[in-house]
Formats: C-alpha cells, structure tokens, sequence
C-alpha cells in the first residue's frame, strides 16, 4: 500500500498545479487566482502623511538617551511643540529612552530611527488612565505606551524599536488570575481587572501610520486600531511577546484599514479583527468592515487571521491575501460566543500558506466558555483583594445579558476560501456551529492540505468545496454531521513522502 503512495501524491500535486494552487514550500502560485479583489480594496490605509518642514529633537527638550533617567515629559514637550508648530518631526539621538504613555498628536511624525528605542516604564502610575475599549468593553483602563487619541494625519515609523518592558503586567496577570480570581470562580474577569499596558493604541483618530518599527515586550495587546478610519499597519516586526495575550495586531470597529507586511511572533492571535463584547459591543454596535490583511508572516500565535471572539457589532467586508503562517496554533480562525451576537461576512481569504499550523481552519460559536461567559459571585464577601470589596463598573455591564437570547448568538456566513497550500497539521477542519445555528454559505476552492486528521464539519449549511483535496497517513473523509448541502472535499492517503510531518 506505501508504494501507491507517492503516486496518488504527484497526481494530485499535478492536479493543483492546473488549478492554481501552488504546493508545499513554493512562495508564490503557479497561475493568477480566478477570484478578483472588489474594488474597495484601493481606498483602504491612511491617505496622507505629515508634511514635515521642522524637526524637534527630543534632546533639546531634555530627553536623556541612557536607558535610566525618566524621558517621558521631555519627549512629551516635543511632541507638542511641533504639534503648536502646526505640524513637524520629533526626532531622537541613538539610544535607549525610558518613558511613560505619550500621546501623538495631529500633524506630527514621530521618527523612531535604527539604533533608538523607546522603553516602558514599568510602573503603572506612568499611564494614565482613560476611557477606551478593552477586550470588546468600554471602560476606563491605563493608557497605551504610544497613545493616538482623537487625532488625524499621524506617522510612527524609522526602523527603531518600541519596547512596552511588558514582564511586570504579565506577572501581575498571572498572580490575580491564579491566586486570587480563578480559586473564585472568576476567570472571566481576570483580563480585565488586571489592567495590563497596550503598547501602541490608536483611538477614534484617521489616517494614521505605523510603519517600519520593531515592537516587542507588549505588557497586553501590542498594537490596537479602534474606533478609527483609514490607517496603515506597514512593515511592523513583533518579538518577544511571550506573556499572556500578547496579541499582534487588533482592529476593533474601524474601517478602511491596511495591514501589510508585518512579521509577528507572539503569544495569542497574530492578526484579529474585533468589533465589541456582548451587550456593550451590541450597544456600541460599531462594525469592524474595509480592512485588507496581506503580505503578512505569522509565527507562533494563536491564528494568522483571526476573527473574533468579539463580534457583537458585525464583521464584514474583509480581504487577506498572501499570508503564511509557520508553526501559528491557528490558520484562518472565526470564533465568537453564545452571548456575543453579531454576523460576520463578506470574507474573502486567499492565497495562504501554512506550514505546520495545527489547526488551519476552525470556527466555533462556542469559544473558551471559561472567559466567554460572565457571572457575578453570590457571595460579595469574598471579593478579590484589589477590588477592596466593591463590584467593578465593567462587571455589571458584563453581565448585562443580551435579550433575546436569541441575538447573543452569532452569525458565520458568505466566506471564501481560495488558493491554500498546508503542510504538517494536525487536524485539517474544525468546525462547529450550533443546532438552528448552522454556520452557512462558506466556499472553499484550489486547497491542498497534508496532516495527520481530516477533521470534523458538524451544523454547517451550504458549504462548497470546489478542487478541494485532504491527505492524511490513513486517507479518511472528513466527518460532517447535522449539515446540509456541505460538499465533501476529496481525501486522500499519504505520509511524510508527501510533506506531512505528522503535526509534531
């Protein structure tokens, strides 16, 4: 039975080579993709820059390039000046500046060059606090260590590094969540009470620019685009995000956003679009829509594309073309909750390579049940200590419930999956929608995917699969259950021959 192996190997690379798709290992396709981009995709990114005609350095201001002496009032007073200025460039001297949050104003291009870099402070009282988005809940919340706050015409760019020093909130997360809020039934809000430092946040602000920066040591999420409109994420390298919801690149409720050419390895999902939590996401109801995602390399992290879990003001209208993923937890990822609600659609994901990515398709309508669903303890006795025995604000509005329950239960549809090439997963599909829930109208064509299980589609309606083929070392179907009209792609056997590394 081995020495068929290989054969119905090379025939099905042959077949994919006529198709379209290209094959473990190639870096580009053999033949254009058939499906077209809409014609929204050319108005997305930020349409100006800053017109530079002064440079303020921060060194004039008093800033002191020695990794030790605090920095963060003298580049502050830069940043305004050219701000007063009517516009301008904050520059730096090579070195290391410890700082606090700063906030970028409108008309000025922050230049982090090669050989600077920009150092957290780590104590908390260096961030103010002020009111934000945090996990798809408004609330009151430290600010960012680069802050763009209701501001327009913005850059952050030059090649330097923005380090968040972001340790100190990982184990101050990690001490509430094990001592103090998971013994008590209470790890849903352990994310939030731990008020952990984003590193760059930009907040209800236009035409930004993040480009050319090596960010690394985010304290949470490390670069945050909520409540805005045409910004550009351009050449961004991400490192050293070991900690705990390190995510790369988050947009939440904005529109007309280009994310392109960035290199992430962290800790949660790479590239993840948002639009609010539960009730509050459904109060807020603010899409996340006209976002085009390409050109990116994932790393570890928990999914090259991620979609949700927070979904309860729509996402829709997106575009991600010519990523890969090495060694990411998750591929292309759609996740949401029985209380968040929302409809994401209009997807189109396309050209995607994936090597040893365990899971390179999954959705679920049911994701991490011990976050996802908030309860308010009966005893009020016995509080966490850092809550001095008072309810939080953003507890109550967390469990503020979703009526009907009906409305808290999302919506998976119009979604296409074109030009896929995977190699070494573990398990192909995971897919699961809810009884009366289906998850419907998803489109897969021109996949080849080699890993050691085929995977389960299960509550699915008005799947397509179209030159779809799945090798596995036994050669077994995907299993489809309580579907309807759900194509079953071809199987096929094959073993490490064939690029499958068993998902080790």
């Amino acid at each position: 039975m081995r020495r068929d192996g290989p054969m119905k190997i090379a025939v099905v690379r042959a077949l994919l080579l006529l198709a379209g798709s290209f094959l473990p290992g190639a870096a580009t396709f053999a033949v254009a993709p058939a499906t077209g981009l809409p014609a929204w995709v050319d108005d997305v990114g930020a349409r100006r820059a800053p017109k530079v005609e002064k440079a303020f350095t921060a060194k004039s201001f008093g800033a002191m390039a020695d990794g030790k002496t605090p920095a963060t009032a003298a580049i502050q007073s830069a940043i305004d000046a050219a701000s007063a200025a009517g516009g301008g460039m904050v520059t730096f001297e090579p070195g290391v500046y410890l700082t606090g949050a700063l906030f970028v104003k409108s008309h000025v291009h922050l230049r982090v060059d090669d050989g600077v870099t920009l150092l957290g402070v780590p104590d908390e009282l260096a961030y103010p606090r002020r009111p934000t988005r945090v996990a798809g809940i408004e609330m009151e919340w430290p600010s960012a260590l680069i802050n763009v706050y209701e501001q327009e015409d913005v850059e952050i760019s030059g090649g330097g590094t923005i380090d968040g020093n972001g340790e100190w909130c990982w184990n101050k997360y990690w001490t509430m969540r094990r001592d103090d809020y998971e013994p008590r039934g209470l790890r849903w809000a352990s994310d939030y009470d731990a008020e952990r430092v984003r590193l760059l946040v930009t907040w209800k602000s236009s035409d930004v620019t993040v480009k050319n920066l090596h960010l690394r040591r985010a304290g949470f999420w490390t670069v945050q685009v909520c409540y805005c409109d045409h910004v550009t994420v351009d050449g961004v390298t991400i490192r050293d995000n070991g900690g705990p919801s390190t995510d790369g690149v988050d947009i939440d409720s904005s529109s007309r956003v280009l994310v392109e050419r960035c290199d992430i390895d962290n800790n949660d999902d790479d590239i993840c679009l948002k639009s609010g939590r539960d009730f509050d996401g459904q109060r807020v109801h603010r899409p996340c829509e006209y976002v085009v995602i390409r050109d990116n390399l994932a790393r570890k992290g928990g999914g090259i594309v991620s979609f949700g879990s927070e979904t309860s003001g729509d996402i829709r209208h997106i575009v991600a073309y010519r990523n890969k993923g090495i060694g990411t937890s998750e591929g292309i990822r759609f996740k949401s909750a029985r209380t968040r609600g929302g409809i994401i659609e209009d997807v189109l994901v396309r050209d995607t390579t994936m090597e040893n990515v365990p899971l390179p398709f999954t959705f679920t309508l049911n994701w991490n049940p011990s976050y996802s669903y908030a309860t308010l303890p009966k005893d009020t006795s016995n509080l966490p200590p850092n809550l001095h025995g008072k309810i939080p604000a953003h507890w109550i509005v967390m469990n503020t419930p979703v009526e009907p329950p009906e409305r808290g239960i999302a919506e998976f549809r119009d979604i296409t999956i074109v030009n896929a090439t995977i190699s070494g997963a573990k398990r192909v599909f995971t897919a699961a929608g809810m009884a009366g829930h289906p998850l419907h109208d998803v489109r897969f064509e021109n996949i080849a995917a080699y890993g050691r299980e085929a995977g389960a589609i299960e509550y699915a309606q008005g799947w397509a699969m179209t030159n779809v083929r799945v090798i596995t070392p036994g050669g077994e179907a995907v299993k489809i259950a309580h579907s309807e009209d759900v194509t079953a792609p071809v199987s096929a056997k094959g073993g490490p021959e064939a690029g499958v590394d068993g998902g080790k």
